[in-house]
């Protein structure tokens, strides 16, 4: 047996550089990395080695460059991913966040976290924390409920095992999410013989499985006996590249859908057979439709609370629930009829078993009403000193989209006005994190959207809060010479959360900056902090001075960065359903009791399964 003699992370790296997907292209794309000293003299000369194979990058905060690495992956369906790799310790541990997000959302990542000495000789070693009672604890044992796949090296030759491990994971439908190899700096640094045909390229192909042909029967026969059934489409329909099959089954059978927010762009959102969003931020068209549906069918959903109203939206007696799902474990979900499968293939499967079977569609009038409704809201303001609505903008930046404009959230307020009113055209043209809502997401994600599909014009939403909670990346989009038009709602605080706050009884407290403690007043000059990352920067006072920028920031090469003053109180008043927040069951102000009382009576309004 031939062996080439290399150091673990110089193997680690060589390996990943061989994985391909099905198109031929590098399954790794890229390494983000902030070193120190559990990855700088190991993995960081390995990856200088290869840099020209697989190319590394330099983000400003660990948890961020690993939401690039993740967006990334979304965006393209899951065909490519990314690894990122940190330090021992904070650097580490910032990622978990990030980590999170990828195993809530099911994308892929290879986080690979330097760890402490395998051989104990340096304990305790810079950064590490030590446990009184299991001397095999390390920081990165965080990382192990959020991981698909979690590994230690501690030796060099458990790479032969644990890299193709978790290729596996991160390549397969039902498995995908985060896998995570803490790697030991020493052993990093030390060499090994390796099998020159561990280095061989191997493409790995995406496992297509059918339905069982038992289950098919099952929810076939059951889908023949509906009088109104309804398709929920979820994150599954984009990862499984079944948007071809839904349409195509939608339009046979004429059946409804209604999107997630990672099924959203599915469906044009002008299909006669696209009822619109769905669930807590959904369009009343669709939840009145789901509210009579005798047969639920989720396509790649997880049911997720936002998605089902916590479980009060479908409320039809005696309904039936259905789950076309790749993982079993969510197609079984709240005591759904289980279609285990890839979500392109049940499809097919289940329209060929139906032979022809058509339903009576839902009036046109259910989905022409909503709009004539929100759409008022997203007009441009007459003449006025008042501030525009977080609706006005939406509406602003959908006149200015084209075809190739991909708009992008993650927290706050927009998620919800998107959800409710943008009208996505082609499917990829939504990329919304709402699976972790994590603030944060939001400037490294465009990063990532960006990078993997330079053509398009990406448009990213975010507050003022989420930008001041992680807004570092914007220096490494500019460093790096990456455009996309980025939109600052300035409400001044967490304008969401206080309106939640306000709706379940509570008084505005700490969430508003000028209701949370302070002694000066908030002054934030977002113009002046983006411009200093090196973004075009600008102030506009209006919603037609806002969509003079978005005209002018097509033809800029860079970030371009429009910060407008927004209400934080009105949100659309059209749609949506009951979401369940505990409120308290004891207090002494009227509002908190009478907010009880409703929660109490829509309780009853959940299904046990």
């Amino acid at each position: 047996m031939k062996t080439i003699r290399l150091t673990a992370a110089q193997a680690m790296v060589k390996y990943l550089a061989a994985q391909k997907n099905e198109s031929g292209e590098a399954y790794i794309a890229g390494c983000w990395a902030i070193f120190g000293h559990g990855n700088v003299a190991g993995l960081g000369e390995a990856l200088y080695g290869v840099r020209d194979q697989l190319p590394t990058y330099r983000g400003h905060n660990e948890q961020t460059m690993a939401h690039t690495a993740i967006a990334y992956a979304k965006q393209l369906r899951r065909a490519r991913a990314m690894m990122v790799t940190s330090s021992i310790g904070p650097g580490a541990t910032n990622m978990v966040t990030a980590c999170a997000l990828a195993y809530v959302n099911r994308l892929p990542v290879l986080m690979v976290p330097g760890d402490v000495f395998a051989h104990r000789g340096p304990d305790p070693v810079l950064q590490q924390p030590e446990n009184f009672s299991d001397g095999t604890v390390t920081a990165t044992d965080t990382f192990r409920p959020v991981s698909r796949y979690f590994d230690r090296i501690t030796r060099p030759e458990q790479l032969l095992t644990a890299l193709p491990r978790a290729m596996r994971v991160m390549t397969d439908p039902a498995e995908c999410g985060p896998v995570t190899l803490a790697f030991c700096q020493d052993v990093q640094a030390e060499a090994y013989d390796w099998p020159e045909a561990f280095f061989d390229e191997r493409v790995w192909h995406r496992r297509v499985p059918p339905p069982d042909p038992a289950e098919l029967a099952r929810v076939a026969d059951l889908l023949k006996t509906a009088k109104h059934p309804v398709i929920v489409a979820g994150g599954g329909v984009h990862y499984g590249y079944a948007t071809d099959a839904l349409r195509a089954f939608a339009e046979a059978h004429r059946v409804p859908v209604v999107e997630t927010q990672a099924g959203k762009s599915a469906l044009p959102w002008d299909h006669p057979m696209n009822l619109g969003p769905v669930g807590v931020t959904g369009a009343s068209s669709a939840n009145e439709v789901c509210g009579k549906a005798d047969l639920v069918l989720g396509v790649g959903t997880r049911f997720q609370d936002f998605t089902t109203g916590s479980w009060s939206l479908f409320r039809a007696p005696g309904r039936k629930l259905v789950s076309l799902n790749i993982q079993p474990y969510d197609a079984m979900k709240h005591g759904a009829v289980p279609l285990s499968a890839d979500a392109k293939a049940g499809l097919e499967a289940l329209s060929a078993a139906l032979k022809g079977k058509t339903f009576d569609v839902p009036s046109a009038t259910l989905k022409a009403d909503w709009f004539a409704k929100v759409d008022p809201l997203t007009d441009a303001p007459g003449e006025g000193n008042q501030k525009p609505t977080d609706m006005q903008v939406v509406g602003a930046v959908q006149r200015a989209a084209g075809p190739d404009t991909v708009v992008m959230c993650a927290a706050g307020t927009m998620p919800g006005e998107l959800h409710k009113l943008w009208k996505a055209g082609r499917p990829g043209s939504y990329h919304m994190e709402y699976g972790f809502s994590c603030m944060g997401y939001e400037i490294a994600g465009a990063i990532g959207i960006k990078m993997a599909e330079p053509d398009r014009d990406v448009v990213c939403f975010t507050g003022d809060g989420t930008y001041m909670m992680a807004n570092s990346e914007l220096a490494t989009a500019c460093m790096m010479g990456i455009s996309f038009t980025l939109i600052i709602t300035d409400n001044r605080g967490f304008g969401c959360i206080n309106r939640l706050q306000m709706g379940t009884g509570g008084e505005e407290f700490n969430n508003l900056l000028d209701t949370a403690h302070h002694v000066n007043p908030s002054a934030i000059d977002f113009v002046a902090h983006a411009g200093s990352m090196g973004a075009k920067a600008v102030k506009a006072g209006s919603i037609t001075e806002l969509e003079e920028h978005l005209a002018k920031a097509k033809d800029h090469n860079g970030v371009y960065a429009i910060v407008i003053d927004t209400d934080p109180y009105p949100s659309t008043p059209h749609g949506g359903s009951w979401w369940e927040v505990g409120v308290p069951e004891v207090s002494d102000r009227p509002k908190v009791r009478a907010a009880r009382e409703v929660y109490e009576t829509r309780r009853k309004d959940q299904s046990a399964v």
